[in-house]
């Protein structure tokens, strides 16, 4: 449908999308009968699939007895989908405080931050430390711990001076250049931060454990949050982990910092709370950040209207029920391994850097020049090329955000299919993924060979 035609305000008014009727397992169904394979989840939101009857059911059960209170009472559903996520996640994350999106969710963790410091007697710690190519949401606060430029520029005069470090990028890592190994200079970076800003200011440090659409899939090494975590520990710096794309079985486990097992003072959540079926989303802090807070105050003064409304807190317990009855982290884990081990033939073409993820987040990175590891002119378009060429084939992909190189440059795409997938359905992913890659180096210029076929033994 063309953005004229409608009474939306757009985010863009250069493309036209297409009218989505329903959606079914993996699948979403235009109005023209078309069927698009959902192999981005929905922006990593849909781990369960679409139009899954046992949630729609309790949903219709929710909302006839009720489905909004006052933030003066309780519901059953807000205590019962508490209880679930403290049973989930790192040992000692046990307050759960709702909110309706991932933004909301990242700004109360940087005022959870902030509110422990004052509680402690240390009001002078304010900042938040956070990296470049990161994405903690669009409110001004979580937008300021961003590190994705070009979505930062228009707002510049209203953030707030918050430092940015490195992403721990192997690919394209300059500090430990001179090394066969990675030094982690990287996670030393937060350090040499810390003591220029003054350990007195430092509040928190915040990172994805495993990027999403900023770069989709980048990995950081074994010891880095073990790094990151003994820098916070000496300097009085709570450690924020943002999962709110790789939370609730994303990368094959329950959460992405349990790739490194190490216990964050706060987690913000979302997306996959409630695989898309309702808005919410949750902060989930620390006991010790708990009792801080309420052992000099009686309040934390913070909130949103729509929180922990006792309709989305039943859904996303349907939802988290779905999985654990299923199985479907394993079967998230199971399916990654698969999947990731047909995309990375796409390294033998020439335009592909980087294939690279955990579990079904998983990325794929372009370069115009593979020895000198030089990105695409923005203006070429490489990633809507791979995109919009993907769904002509009827395969939905996910854009990664432009400016992954330098803020301005750098193209890439994120792969993040439901946990549903089923072993076809991942061949099918791989299989448009070749075919339009390819399509798009000829295009470009450059000569394709053949590369090994998706599920074949070689791959």
């Amino acid at each position: 449908m063309s953005p004229i035609e409608d009474r939306l305000f757009h985010r863009t008014l250069v493309e036209e999308w297409p009218l989505i009727s329903h959606g079914e397992g993996v699948y979403l169904f235009d109005t023209a009968g078309k069927r698009y394979l959902d192999a981005c989840a929905g922006v990593h939101v849909v781990s369960i699939g679409h139009g899954v009857r046992e949630v729609v059911e309790v949903m219709f059960e929710q909302a006839a007895r009720v489905c909004f209170t006052y933030s003066r009472f309780l519901t059953q559903p807000q205590l019962d989908l508490a209880d679930r996520i403290a049973a989930m996640t790192p040992p000692g994350l046990s307050r759960v405080f709702f909110v309706s999106g991932g933004s909301e969710a990242t700004e109360s963790a940087m005022k959870m931050a902030r509110k422990y410091h004052v509680a402690k007697g240390n009001p002078q710690k304010h900042k938040v430390v956070s990296r470049w190519q990161s994405w903690h949401g669009n409110t001004i606060g979580a937008l300021s711990m961003s590190g994705r430029s070009p979505w930062r520029r228009d707002y510049s005069p209203y953030l707030l001076d918050f430092p940015h470090i490195p992403a721990p990028d192997p690919y394209r890592c300059t500090l430990c250049r001179e090394h066969s190994e990675c030094q982690l200079y990287c996670a030393d970076e937060f350090e040499r931060v810390v003591r220029q800003e003054g350990s007195e200011c430092i509040s928190a440090f915040i990172a994805e454990p495993i990027l999403g659409t900023s770069a989709a899939g980048l990995t950081p090494p074994p010891d880095y949050y073990p790094r990151i975590r003994e820098i916070c520990d000496r300097h009085d710096i709570l450690m924020i982990v943002d999962e709110v794309v790789t939370g609730f079985g994303r990368t094959g486990l329950p959460f992405g910092i349990d790739h490194w097992g190490v216990v964050p003072d706060i987690m913000a959540t979302g997306k996959g709370l409630s695989s898309g079926y309702t808005p919410i989303a949750a902060t989930i802090a620390h006991e010790r950040v708990y009792d801080a807070i309420y052992g000099s105050s009686s309040s934390f003064t913070h909130g949103h209207t729509y929180g922990g409304n006792p309709l989305s807190c039943a859904v996303a317990l349907a939802v988290q029920d779905y999985i654990e009855d299923r199985d479907l982290i394993s079967q998230c884990a199971a399916m990654g391994s698969l999947l990731l081990s047909q995309l990375l033939p796409l390294k033998d073409l020439p335009i592909v850097a980087q294939v690279r993820g955990k579990g079904l987040l998983i990325g794929v990175e372009f370069t115009a020049d593979k020895a000198e590891r030089t990105p695409f002119d923005p203006a070429l378009g490489v990633t809507s090329m791979v995109v919009d060429r993907a769904l002509d084939k009827g395969v939905l992909i996910m854009p990664g955000a432009p400016g992954l190189e330098d803020g301005v440059a750098g193209d890439h795409i994120a792969i993040s299919p439901p946990f549903t997938i089923e072993e076809s359905e991942v061949g099918r992913i791989a299989e448009v993924l070749t075919e339009v890659i390819q399509e798009v180096s000829e295009h470009l210029g450059y000569a394709c060979h053949a590369v090994t076929e998706p599920g074949s033994k070689e791959s």
